[in-house]
Parts: structure tokens; sequence; C-alpha cells
């Protein structure tokens, strides 16, 4: 529907972005940077705290989300079929345990380079990061300014990017909250994970005042083709979309839930290279995002190959990729 270039972002959702964004820094928080900041050396340029930890303010009794943003791959890496596998499938992703004033602080974080998520907010076919960082995030390092305005501007784009592939499928009036329900129910079905029916609107209202916010800012100079209608409590909008590009954005949302099981079905395969008990993480990833749960006996849990091709029989004869 639009050019997304830096340009078409308005100083407003930047601006949005980055008071959103500013995050206090607690020294539990500060543990779990340190701690996944020290496999990969000075090669990090930027972490980012999001999802339900994130959310909720308590990170004790969840699994915080971070992401790292790397210069270089073959940097962060020591092994070189790290490298390889991040750079030929992003993200890997990684999982650790950190001792914290007596308890035990849990994280699973990802690894890309800053030019990876810039392609993946902006130009990736698929949602699985425009999807997940146009929501709210926390910038908890950062390697200097140049490096946040990039990580900002990255996130700008996240939005305009969900916003534009999501508008389509939107009645010629909607609402802000109308827009984030449907935008990221359909983001949710292009993965492997079956979330309820109220996730995306629970979302919304954990914070309306700023996903209105930044809904509106989005539309303000972006090239949309979006009116606003200012009488109405709460703002609403109007948007004509032509048949058939309402129909050819259906189409590429159908291919993108297609795409993003069977990268998620690799992805968590890659995962048995990253995790310890990398199986057990895999049944806890399923049972979580699914709502499928597969026994693997201690026996075949040592042959992790073997084990995934049965929990992905399993999963296909239980209907979960559909």
């Amino acid at each position: 529907m639009k050019n997304l270039e830096p340009s078409n972002i308005s100083k407003k959702l930047l601006d949005l972005i980055k008071v959103q964004t500013t995050q206090e820094i607690t020294p539990a928080i500060s543990t779990l940077v340190e701690a996944a900041r020290g496999d990969h050396g000075e090669s990090v340029r930027a972490v980012l705290f999001y999802g339900s930890c994130l959310r909720s303010g308590d990170i004790d009794d969840g699994l915080a989300d971070l992401y790292l943003l790397v210069d270089d791959y073959r940097a962060a890496f020591k092994n070189r079929s790290l490298a390889f596998s991040n750079n030929l499938l992003p993200p890997n992703v990684f999982y650790l345990e950190v001792p914290f004033q007596g308890r035990i602080l849990r994280m699973k974080y990802a690894v890309l380079t800053l030019a990876d998520f810039r392609n993946g907010t902006d130009r990736w076919f698929h949602s699985y990061l425009w999807g997940r960082f146009s929501q709210k995030c926390g910038l908890i390092y950062s390697h200097s300014e140049e490096v946040t305005a990039e990580v900002m501007e990255s996130l700008a784009c996240a939005v305009m990017t969900f916003i534009g592939h999501s508008l389509p499928q939107m009645e010629s009036t909607f609402s802000a909250r109308d827009l984030w329900e449907r935008g990221l129910s359909l983001s949710y079905r292009s993965e492997l994970r079956s979330e309820n029916s109220d996730r995306a609107a629970r979302l919304f209202d954990s914070d309306p005042a700023y996903y209105q916010e930044l809904t509106h800012a989005a539309f303000e100079n972006s090239g949309f083709a979006v009116t606003t209608q200012t009488d109405a409590t709460p703002r609403c909008y109007q948007v004509h979309i032509p048949v058939k590009g309402r129909r050819l954005n259906g189409f590429a949302w159908h291919i993108r839930a297609i795409q993003g099981k069977v990268l998620s079905i690799l992805r968590l395969a890659k995962g048995l290279l990253t995790f310890k008990g990398g199986v057990d993480y895999i049944l806890w990833k399923i049972e979580r995002h699914s709502g499928a749960r597969v026994e693997v006996g201690p026996t075949l849990k040592r042959i992790p190959p073997l084990a995934i091709m049965v929990i992905i029989w399993c999963l296909f004869r239980r209907g979960a990729f559909r």
C-alpha cells in the first residue's frame, strides 16, 4: 500500500516509541542482560526486552524474553556452526538460568544482527519480527546513540509494516482497537501457536492510550489512504480498500500461515543445537503455544533428531498444523 522508508515515519511516531522503550533497569534485569551479553562479547550493540514478563513487570515466575542485536554473527559466536545457522535461519534462541539473590531467574534470548532486525521489521514477508516488535518493548541496553536511533527507526518500521499489512483486512470504518485485534490475530495464526481468542484484544487493552496514539501517529503523513473521524469517541478511521487488494492481502496472510508453521518447526528443530535439555524445552514450547501435549520418554530424549520426528508426527496426527 505504500513505500516504507524512514521519510514516511513521523517524528511523533518515533518520539512515542522512544518514550515507551525507556525502561527502568532493575538489578534483576541488569543481571539477565549481563549474563546474556557475556557469551557474545563486544559484538552486542543493543538488547531489547519484550513479551509477557515486560507487560506484567514480573520476571521471577516467568521466562524473560530478550533480543540481543549484534554487529556480526561471526563475531558473536565462537562456534562457527552457530554463526552459520543464525545467518541461515535467524534468529538463534538460547536459554539461561541465572542465580540472583537466592533465587533463579530464567530467560530465553534471541540473537540477530542489527541489519537482520531492520530487514525483519521492514522487508520480511512473514510477520515474525514486525508482528512482535510493533508491540511494546524496552530498550534495556544500547552501545551508542547511533545504535539507539537505528533501533528506534526499526521499531517504527515494525509498526508501519504491521499496519500496512493489517489495514486491508479492516472494515471501512474501524477503531485502533479493531486494527490491532485483527492484525495481531492474523500474526498469531502465522506461527505454530494457538492463542486464546481474546489474546490480541487483551494486549491492546493492557495500554489502550499508547496503542491509540501509536496508531494515530502512524497514520499522520504516512501515505496511508485513511481519514480520521474526529467526532467519534474513541477516535475512528475510514479506509477504502479495493476488492482486489483485499483479496490479494488475504491470500498473502494465508501464505504466511503456511510459511510460518514450516519456519516454526525448523526453528524448534534448530533449538536442539542451542538449548540444554532442548527436547524438554520444545515440548514445553509446543504445549504452551499450541495446547498440544506430547509425551517423550527418557530414551528418546537422548536422540534429539529422532525425538523431533516423533513430536512432529504426533502433532500432525492431532491436527496441530492446520
